[in-house]
């Protein structure tokens, strides 16, 4: 799980252009918007069109369980392991 979280970081800072922001930096249960890294709703839309090319997931941007997945990068590594397992 810890590969993918940093896959996911990785995909984050490259997706949204964060210069100034490693891996390292962000941190796993961090939240990803409001007080943790302070996305925004604009930077949500591009992140799940990321998440969707690259992993095939899909999300449905009105339900609240998506807001969930969204909470932090171990949130979203949850939901791409499960997206995967089902795929199996």
């Amino acid at each position: 799980m810890k590969t993918l979280e940093i896959e996911l970081k990785q995909l984050i800072i490259d997706t949204l252009e964060l210069e100034d922001i490693a891996t390292d930096d962000i941190v796993s249960s961090e939240a990803l918007f409001n007080e943790g890294l302070c996305l925004d709703s604009i930077d949500a839309l591009e992140l799940g069109i990321a998440l969707q090319k690259r992993y095939g997931i899909k999300l449905n941007a009105e339900a609240e369980e998506t807001k969930q997945h969204f909470a932090s990068v171990s949130d979203l590594a949850r939901l791409v392991a499960s997206q995967r397992n089902d795929k199996n």
